[in-house]
């Protein structure tokens, strides 16, 4: 499955039908406009969890903290923000890939990177999730955080993960998800289409890109389905972890 149609045609940027040579284009200029402020936008849609979020995604990663060599692939890191907390947790020979399809998000990532000293240890790389730029088996650990609901063809992007894995390697997956709890649905559906494109409009002047990113989550399979999707794509031991009632879950996968 992937968020274009099966005949490759025609698939959704939000709740809109577009031609699917289109959706990346348009996707890209989302994160263009937002690149700047990608950390207030995620400080909006998320109340500010999303930094416990992601606090517990890298310890379900768990990165060695001794001097054992491990390569990790930061499939749509933007800004960096997963890339540096796993350096930070880390040992000194915990390396990471930071690649990324936008320039714009790329170009925030590196100033962060530089800032916190860590060139030696995360490179950044201009690259699509379905097409990824990198030999097969050259990863101990793949992660994506917030970017493959923004993938066009989210079957393709989970068999470029399977492949860029050694055997052995782990996928991890942090991705807003279906509300399981009631009552915090409704108010999580309200936030969402009330709240958030207000703020996004009064503190970023861009209202549209934060609708867009909320009716992508909810066009995005929820906790079942995209485990199903990982296990087709030939990982195995597939699970997941709802965080906050289902706002946002964490999908496992190991190539073995």
């Amino acid at each position: 499955m992937s968020n274009a149609s099966p005949n490759d045609t025609s698939t959704t940027f939000g709740f809109r039908d577009v031609e699917a040579e289109q959706r990346q284009g348009l996707v890209n200029g989302v994160f263009a406009a937002v690149a700047d402020r990608y950390d207030v936008m995620n400080d909006l849609m998320s109340g500010g969890l999303h930094r416990l979020w992601k606090s517990h995604f890298i310890n379900e990663l768990n990165p060695p903290r001794g001097a054992t060599p491990f390569r990790l692939l930061d499939v749509a890191g933007g800004t960096g923000d997963i890339s540096l907390r796993y350096a930070a947790k880390g040992g000194p020979n915990a390396t990471a890939v930071l690649c990324d399809i936008s320039p714009e998000m790329l170009a925030v990532g590196q100033r962060r990177v530089t800032e916190a000293g860590m060139q030696n240890r995360i490179e950044l790389v201009e690259g699509n999730a379905e097409v990824l730029p990198f030999e097969s088996g050259a990863f101990d650990a793949y992660t994506i955080a917030f970017g493959i609901r923004n993938v066009t063809h989210i079957d393709n992007a989970l068999a470029e993960a399977y492949r860029v894995l050694k055997f052995g390697g782990r996928f991890l997956c942090l991705e807003f998800s279906e509300v399981q709890t009631p009552i915090l649905d409704r108010l999580y559906d309200f936030h969402s289409f009330e709240v958030i494109p207000r703020l996004g409009q009064a503190v970023a002047g861009d209202g549209d890109s934060y609708r867009y990113l909320v009716e992508s989550i909810r066009k995005f399979p929820n906790q079942e389905r995209f485990a199903g999707m990982i296990r087709d794509a030939g990982f195995a031991r597939v699970s997941y972890r709802n965080l906050t009632g289902g706002v946002a879950a964490i999908h496992s996968g190991w190539k073995i």
